[in-house]
């Protein structure tokens, strides 16, 4: 069954993907059917430049407990980078 579960944001960065590294302005992240891992559901990531067509992409699927650890080795990363560059977290 589709969770239909998606969420969308704008984001400021750049991913490097076949073509090499692209800009990338928007991420999507859903929890529903992966299209590689045989798991009925995973959380799915896009980072895209829609803009730039369907090559624009950098997708990554998780398993649930995969995307957790990452969440909280994101959180961790962010808070030593803070401490680092106060300034840059303004």
């Amino acid at each position: 069954m589709c969770t239909m579960i998606a969420e969308k944001a704008a984001v400021t960065g750049f991913g490097k993907g076949t073509p090499g590294w692209i800009q990338v302005n928007q991420v999507n992240v859903s929890y529903d059917h992966p299209s590689q891992m045989s798991d009925e559901h995973a959380l799915n990531i896009d980072f895209v430049d829609e803009s730039q067509g369907l090559g624009a992409r950098i997708a990554v699927e998780l398993t649930p407990q995969s995307a957790q650890q990452l969440v909280e080795m994101i959180n961790v990363a962010l808070n030593r980078g803070a401490a680092v560059d106060p300034a840059a977290f303004e």
